[in-house]
């Protein structure tokens, strides 16, 4: 038989126990990045639930896109800031956006990973192939429909996305030879967004990522335009940003789209 005073003894450890087990779900550690489409599509989506699972880091991730994402990390209301494209083209486009760096030195960045530009069409548009010269006519506005380019007898439908700079400024430069793009644009958010609007919309085109690839929309071969996808930190990266950089060197190769 139990004596009392043990009983009440293992109900005070029992209850230390479950309450350290509390305690550590509400400490359990949260790394916050604000990021674009090309890292959140390509990288984030596909190691979230994983990496917690594997080291209890808990990703909160914001697709703020490249140019806000930045402004949070100098607010210090994220731990790293993430995107798809150089770290020089990227202080760059803040320059452009207006944005006075604070301090530039303060950043530390490194490339956690790469991004190929896609080109998705609604599937309608059963073109297959499309040269650097039919995209740049595509998307200036140049070509207005699809039987100028191999395809359909289809109007042009082109879709841009204002939370994408990264994405389209690549493409601007490596497809475009930096003409503008099409004045009757239809503007558009987010990667997912334009993808939904792509799949809705007869004739639409628009540019994603590798992962957005599926059987709701079409993807023609072009050559290929890319880019690296950039990590910046204010300072040192926080213990958290490590353990998710531990994660994609390591384990998360196996989880990303290359």
């Amino acid at each position: 038989m139990t004596k009392p005073w043990i009983a009440g003894s293992l109900k005070a450890v029992a209850a230390l126990m479950l309450l350290a087990g509390v305690s550590g779900m509400a400490l359990a550690e949260e790394v916050k990045i604000g990021t674009g489409a090309a890292a959140t599509e390509n990288i984030f989506n596909k190691i979230q639930g994983p990496m917690e699972k594997a080291n209890g880091v808990k990703l909160n991730v914001v697709s703020s896109g490249p140019i806000q994402a930045l402004k949070d990390l100098d607010a210090g209301s994220i731990d790293a800031a993430v995107a798809g494209m150089t770290f020089p083209d990227w202080m760059e486009m803040m320059k452009k956006d207006g944005y006075t760096i604070p301090d530039p030195a303060a950043y530390k960045n490194r490339v956690i990973g790469k991004d190929i530009v896609k080109v998705l069409t609604n599937k309608g548009v059963t073109v297959t192939a499309l040269s650097k010269e039919q995209l740049s006519a595509i998307f200036t506005g140049k070509a207005k429909n699809w039987s100028e380019v191999g395809g359909p007898s289809l109007p042009i439908v082109v879709i841009l996305g204002s939370k994408i700079p990264g994405t389209q400024s690549v493409f601007q430069k490596q497809a475009m030879n930096g003409e503008p793009y099409s004045p009757d644009a239809v503007q558009g958010t987010d990667a997912a967004d334009l993808k939904s609007r792509v799949i809705a919309t007869s004739g639409a085109v628009s540019l994603g990522a590798t992962a957005q690839i599926d059987g709701t929309v079409n993807a023609p071969t072009i050559p290929e335009f890319g880019r690296p996808i950039t990590l910046i930190t204010k300072g040192a990266p926080s213990p958290g940003v490590l353990k998710m950089l531990d994660f994609i060197a390591g384990p998360g190769q196996q989880l990303i789209v290359k």
